[in-house]
Formats: structure tokens, sequence, C-alpha cells
């Protein structure tokens, strides 16, 4: 039988379960795909520790994968036995070596992105097309704020940007982590626990700010990501992974210069099937160039999720981090 990691309850890494797992057949319009890599994500932490509840219990967790698709259900035309395949998205159910999804939330793996960097660059990757070019339209002449650009969506951000034309600012936690921002795109790298970035970014764009702040840390961040920002200009939060951003009054939005604020998500910009391909396309696109290049920077057995999520959440981790099934 196969196996997956299970959660009974959620919790803290402990209770990220490694047992046998049986997915059963595909029904009507699902996939069965037996998994060569899974990614890792914050938001897994978010479901594991509850913040966004999983549908339901007994739960798989795990919201990226590649494969390859073992047998397909009734109805279902656009992929067969063999197709290599990768997702990001809903419905969770990643951490298995096996398992049914929906066709409709699948995409065509192209030949030249291997499966290892498919599972490592679905989520993260289309996540900075949807902030590139859903929240703001990032082009020519763009001066962007990316907070954590050492991370994982961070690193492609930067390198995505900059292929857009943008002027990238970018926070990180140690010199280590701004060398690495740098060496992927980012222009001015600030480190945020030796400097006030928001007088960094300032003195950087002599006064203006930026068009655009992306900040997936939340509490710490938030406010002062607001004084970054030139009159009219927006604040895209889209995490929270220092903690969640306090009740706003929405009058500071006025007061700092009739700003714009959003909190989006990624199933919503791929919600139809024709925005999932779209969002899939031009990320391949860009990787297939090297514009955008996916460095797995983390490899850990699925077996042993629970000391990644620790390893992510002690932000001990950089890039994407990738599971391989045994």
């Amino acid at each position: 039988m196969s196996k997956a990691i299970v959660m009974e309850k959620t919790g803290g890494p402990d209770v990220l379960k490694w047992k046998d797992f049986d997915p059963g057949d595909p029904a009507k319009g699902e996939v069965l795909v037996r998994h060569e890599a899974v990614g890792l994500n914050y938001i897994d932490v978010y479901h594991r520790t509850g913040l966004y509840p999983l549908p339901s219990m007994p739960a798989v967790p795990g919201m990226e994968g590649a494969g390859v698709v073992e047998a397909v259900g009734a109805g279902v035309s656009e992929f067969k036995p063999g197709d290599r395949v990768a997702y990001a998205g809903t419905p969770p159910g990643a951490y298995a070596q096996v398992r049914r999804i929906p066709a409709h939330r699948l995409v065509a793996l192209p030949d030249e992105i291997a499966a290892r960097q498919g599972a490592a660059m679905m989520l993260q990757g289309m996540t900075a097309r949807y902030l590139l070019q859903g929240c703001y339209d990032v082009g020519r002449g763009t001066w962007i704020l990316m907070h954590a650009a050492a991370g994982g969506v961070g690193t492609i951000v930067c390198q995505w940007a900059k292929h857009l034309g943008a002027t990238v600012i970018g926070t990180a936690g140690s010199a280590e982590k701004a060398t690495r921002a740098a060496a992927h795109g980012c222009d001015h790298p600030v480190v945020y626990s030796e400097e006030n970035f928001a007088e960094r970014v300032k003195q950087i764009t002599n006064g203006r700010g930026v068009d655009v702040v992306y900040d997936s840390v939340g509490q710490p961040t938030f406010l002062k990501s607001l004084d970054c920002l030139r009159p009219m200009g927006t604040m895209v939060s889209f995490g929270q992974a220092a903690g969640p951003v306090a009740p706003l009054d929405l009058k500071i939005l006025a007061a700092k210069g009739s700003l714009f604020l959003t909190r989006p998500s990624l199933m919503d910009y791929t919600a139809r099937r024709e925005d999932l391909l779209a969002h899939a396309s031009d990320l391949f696109e860009v990787v297939k160039t090297g514009a955008v290049k996916i460095e797995i920077d983390q490899t850990y057995p699925l077996s042993d999720a629970a000391r990644a999520h620790k390893d992510l959440e002690s932000r001990n981790t950089t890039g994407s981090t990738i599971f391989l099934p045994e």
C-alpha cells in the first residue's frame, strides 16, 4: 500500500504522521497521480495549525506536486496514463505517494522541466505571476518592494520583475540572505534587522516611494510597508508568516496617500481553467527561457515532513523546498 502524511488534528509539526494511505480509484473527472516530487509552502503550515481550516479530518495536507498519471476516471480526455503533470492549489492532498485530483486542476508539465523543478515552482511561481501581472501590472519603470526577497516566492518575483523591467528593492533577515536576493535580481537588498527599511526605501527612491509592496510577512512589516508607497500606490498583503495583521482603520489608507490594499489568493486568481492555464503557461515560458531560474535549496523525504515544517517556521530555509516520496 502507498503511504502519505496524515493529520488527525491540527497543531504543531508532530501532528504530521507517516501512514499507510489508499487513495482509491479515480472517480468521474478525476486523475490518479503518482508523485515524483511534492512542494513545501507556508500555506501548509497554516493548514497544519488550523489558521486556514482543512475541509475535514483526518486530512492529507499539501498544495503542490508533480508526477505521472497512473489512471483516469470517466470523462477525462485531456490526460492519459503516462502523462507528466503538475499542479498547485486546491484541493489539498499533495503529501502522498499517490493521490486523486480533479483533472481540471492539473497542467501538462513541459518536457524541458523536470518533475522536481515542477514541484518546486508551481505554487510559488504562479503566485509570482498573479502578484506581478494581476495585483499590479509591473513593467518597465515600476518600482517594487519585495519582503522576504530571499524566500521561495521572493527569489522568483525578483527575477521576474527584473525581466519585466522593474527596479526591485528587497528585504532580508541577514546579510547572507541579502546577498542571495541580490543574486536573483534584487537591485537594492535591505537587511531589515540592521536598517529601518521604510527609511531606506525613501532614500533609495529619493523620497518618492515605490509603486507596489509585496508582503507575506504580516504584522511586523505591514504598517511600515504603507509608508514605503507613493501616493496611490498598492499594498499587496499575501501572507502572514510572522503573525496576522491587526484590524485596520481604513482611514489610514487615505492619510498615507489614497493607497490601494488587496489581500489576494492564488486559488481565486486560478479558479477558472483558462486562468490556471494562463498562469502556468507564463511561468513555464520564463523558466524555459532562463529569465527565471528555479533553485531547490532543501530536499526532504516526504516521511520527514515534520522536520521540514520546523525548519520552515524557524526561517532556516531559503528558496524552494521539495519532498521526495520514498
